[in-house]
């Protein structure tokens, strides 16, 4: 019986040191926070469950899609990006991936997410023959600029965004300006919702760039224009997604991958539980739009949003962790 209580402590204490040095590997994090919502709060959702479950020195660095991406497939850094469209750069994924840069290590939003131009329900229902972005671009008084009442106006998102990137070919692709548009640049991600969010209040038409699943999405109802031609991923990978491309074609918006990136050096450092959190760690669009409609409406930010949703969704969250991550996050809440 000594024996056998003796194997036991010993077993006990070789776990518990393991998980001590799975703990004290994990040593300093960077985390990258891109300006949309969804992806700050799960950036500090991360901070939150690694600084609190698995012991990590974590923080938070700010980025954007392009940036944050091209950096870690050319330096390894930042060490993780939550919520990477990846997409947006196939060839920079790609070649970050074979050169043994980043790995892809799950996917924060299996739904995927969803990319395109939209109008507002009101109009959708008003003109019920707008259905597609051809049909759109015939009806530039619909969509008035508001520098110039003579143009229609399509609305992009700010610099920085792949999403800008693309939205700016589509523009070019489709001919928009020979249609009497222009391209309006919102200057940041507040301008790109306040934009949506005037042309709602004053009943006003609106056309241009937005993505799903948000919390503006589910205050205000928005209408996705189809395409009118079909998805090209070579055109989408030649000339769609990068920048400088003078000549795109149209073709249609896929629906895009979301996954989370890792810098390889990192997840070579870091102990299995780490990793195996990251993997897990996934919600689907309709939790995500629920949790940034309470930050809207609470004026929250991503660390409230994250310790909102660890407070009020242990039967999620505590599937991605292990049980004595669980309690230790408990804890700190």
């Amino acid at each position: 019986m000594k024996k056998l209580l003796a194997s036991t402590c010993l077993t006990f204490g070789l776990l518990g040191g393991a998980s001590f040095a799975s703990a004290a590997d994990c040593g300093s994090v960077t985390i990258a926070s891109m300006n949309w919502q969804s992806a700050e709060v799960l950036s500090n959702l991360d901070k939150f469950i690694l600084n609190e479950g698995y012991g990590c020195s974590a923080d938070i660095t700010v980025g954007d899609t392009v940036p944050t991406i091209t950096s870690m497939a050319e330096k390894g850094q930042p060490d993780i990006a939550p919520e990477a469209w990846i997409d947006l750069l196939p060839d920079v994924v790609k070649k970050g991936t074979e050169e043994g840069r980043i790995v892809q290590v799950g996917s924060p939003l299996p739904d995927g997410g969803v990319q395109g131009w939209w109008i507002p329900k009101y109009l959708a229902d008003a003109h019920p023959d707008i259905k597609t972005i051809g049909d759109a671009l015939k009806h530039p008084e619909l969509f008035p600029d508001p520098e110039d009442a003579k143009k229609g106006a399509i609305v992009n998102g700010p610099q920085g965004w792949g999403g800008t990137v693309v939205t700016s070919q589509l523009y070019k692709a489709f001919d928009a300006e020979k249609a009497g548009f222009t391209l309006v640049d919102t200057g940041s991600a507040a301008g790109l919702d306040g934009s949506i969010a005037k042309a709602y209040e004053r009943k006003e038409g609106w056309v241009g760039y937005y993505w799903a699943p948000t919390a503006l999405l589910g205050k205000y109802q928005m209408v996705k224009l189809e395409a009118g031609v079909p998805e090209d991923a070579a055109e989408w990978k030649r000339c769609i997604t990068v920048a400088d491309c003078p000549d795109p074609k149209p073709a249609a918006w896929p629906v895009d991958h979301v996954v989370t990136l890792v810098a390889k050096p990192f997840s070579e450092k870091v102990g299995p539980e780490v990793m195996d959190y990251l993997k897990k760690r996934s919600w689907s669009n309709d939790t995500v739009n629920k949790l940034m409609a309470w930050m809207t409406d609470n004026q929250a930010t991503g660390e409230d949003g994250a310790k909102h949703f660890l407070e009020e969704n242990k039967d999620i969250w505590t599937k991605w962790v292990s049980p004595e991550a669980a309690k230790k996050i408990e804890a700190a809440l």
